[in-house]
């Protein structure tokens, strides 16, 4: 498996040329200007923190900001936007559109399947005890949830009255699509996103842009011919994923596959011993201490055809 810094990349993606199952899999390990080294999707400015093997990838993403001065003036704007390749698509369970601000409304714009699409909130407060923290209420803070099959994004912040009103107390806005868990509503967070530049933002990804059916029909480029592995097909976006058969472990594109078996061995010994467990797929070895019950796990590599 690729490294890149402390980012493990499993195939289909590849930081080596020609080792990944296609270009759009491939990842780009940036060791010039970081270190440790960051990873990048293909060659675009999409930093990627994690990749799963069931059909998960975390990057991150721009915080969308917008900030006046107290005679109502635009003093800084950022609306950050992306776009992934066919065969990406922005979760739509984990990650949610927020909005926070005490004079904001927000649009998210972006493309779906072969269409554009549009929604929008507004968020508004009087003063700071409106506020309560983690309360998605439409007061200084909201967020809702983002449709299926999306694979552009941007983030619009607007104001109603330049945040003349509040300036006291608020005098910036905020908006972004990032995952869920990684964020929860501090009142603190009107300054303290001021510091924040980026949050970690969930993106699908399957394989190829077709049907189980379709793809195992031209065999050769087909992902999930290994022993023990199937195909299925995502609820978001297109293409197909491999998994490993119940009781199999590993990766289910490459031509090795772990068989996870768990043996139940105790023991019951009255001093610190070192057993060997004689199995049918090898030798254990148990080290157990008096009227300890131990049980060993054994993993168990197989080659496919």
């Amino acid at each position: 498996m690729d490294h890149c810094g402390n980012v493990s990349i499993p195939f289909p993606f590849s930081a080596r040329e020609g080792c990944y199952f296609n270009e759009t899999f491939l990842v780009t390990c940036n060791d010039t200007h970081y270190d440790p080294p960051k990873p990048f999707l293909t060659n675009s400015t999409i930093q990627i923190t994690n990749i799963s093997q069931e059909g998960q990838m975390r990057v991150l993403q721009f915080i969308a900001k917008d900030y006046y001065s107290r005679n109502g003036t635009r003093v800084l704007y950022q609306d950050p936007w992306i776009t992934v390749s066919r065969g990406f698509m922005v979760n739509n369970t984990a990650n949610k559109f927020t909005v926070i601000g005490c004079d904001t409304y927000a649009y998210l714009f972006g493309s779906r399947e072969n269409r554009n699409y549009e929604t929008g909130y507004s968020s508004t407060c009087d003063n700071n005890d409106d506020l309560v923290n983690g309360s998605c209420s439409g007061l200084g803070y909201c967020h809702m949830s983002i449709p299926k099959h999306v694979w552009e994004v941007e983030v619009t912040l607007h104001s109603f009255n330049n945040f003349t009103n509040v300036w006291d107390f608020n005098n910036c806005s905020y908006g972004f699509r990032a995952e869920e868990s990684a964020f929860n509503f501090s009142t603190s967070d009107l300054s303290r996103l001021r510091n924040v530049e980026m949050l970690p933002m969930v993106v699908d990804w399957a394989v190829g842009d077709g049907t189980c059916e379709e793809a195992r029909n031209n065999i050769s480029s087909y992902a999930c011919k290994r022993v023990h592995s199937k195909c299925y097909e995502p609820a978001n976006g297109y293409g197909y994923r491999c998994f490993c058969q119940e009781g199999y472990q590993g990766n289910p594109h490459t031509s090795i596959m772990v068989a996870k078996i768990l043996m139940n061995v105790k023991i019951q010994v009255s001093t610190i011993v070192n057993i060997n467990v004689r199995t049918y797929w090898g030798v254990i070895d148990v080290f157990a201490r008096k009227v300890i019950m131990v049980m060993g796990k054994k993993w168990h590599r197989l080659h496919s055809q």
